[in-house]
C-alpha cells in the first residue's frame, strides 16, 4: 500500500481523507459561527472562520496536500497567462473508497486590486516547486480543470485560507 502504509492496516481511509470530507462538508453548510481559536485547523466551522477577521462570504476552503516526502503535491492547469501549476486545490467532490475530485486553484498576488499569476516552478530547477515563490502567494483562482486523487496516498494536508471564488454549487 502506499505513504507507508502497512497492509495488515483495517482502515478504510486516513487521516487526509477525514480532514478533506470535512471540508468539503464546510464548504457545503455555511453555518455562521463565531468560535475563535489561536492555531485553527482544517475542522474549523463555518466556512471563512481561516481568515482573521472572519470573513463573511467564502466559498472554498484551500489547502495544500503533501507526499510521503513532503513535498507538495501538484498538478497542471490551463493558464491564462504563463504559470501553469498549482500545489492549491479545492474539493468538489469525495467518493468511493477516499478518492476526491479536487479543482486546481490558480495561484496569484493580489496587488492594487488586480490577480498576477506567480508562477510556482521558475527560479529554481525546473523540475521543482519554488518555495520561495510559494511564499509570494496571496490570493487564488478558480480554473476550470480538475484531478481525481487517491487520497489515501498523501501523508499531510494543510489547510490555507477561506475564500470566495464565486463557484457556483
Amino acid at each position: 500500500m502506499g505513504c507507508g502504509r502497512n497492509s495488515d492496516v483495517r482502515s478504510t481511509s486516513g487521516c487526509v481523507c477525514d480532514v478533506v470530507r470535512a471540508i468539503k462538508d464546510i464548504q457545503d453548510n455555511a453555518v455562521q459561527d463565531d468560535d475563535c481559536l489561536d492555531c485553527p485547523s482544517c475542522f474549523l466551522e463555518p466556512l471563512g472562520t481561516l481568515v482573521s477577521p472572519a470573513r463573511d462570504r467564502a466559498d472554498t476552503r484551500v489547502f495544500v496536500l503533501k507526499n510521503a516526502d513532503g513535498s507538495p503535491f501538484h498538478a497542471f492547469f490551463m493558464p491564462t497567462n504563463g504559470a501553469c501549476v498549482s500545489i492549491y486545490f479545492r474539493v468538489e467532490e469525495v467518493f468511493d473508497n477516499c478518492c476526491a475530485t479536487l479543482r486546481v486553484l490558480e495561484p496569484g498576488n493580489r496587488t492594487n486590486g488586480g490577480f498576477s499569476p506567480v508562477d510556482l516552478v521558475g527560479g529554481g530547477e525546473v523540475c521543482c516547486i519554488n518555495l520561495e515563490r510559494v511564499c509570494q502567494v496571496n490570493a487564488f483562482r478558480s480554473t476550470n480543470d480538475c484531478i481525481t486523487v487517491d487520497l489515501n496516498c498523501f501523508c499531510a494536508i494543510q489547510c490555507i485560507a477561506d475564500v470566495d471564488l464565486g463557484i457556483c454549487d
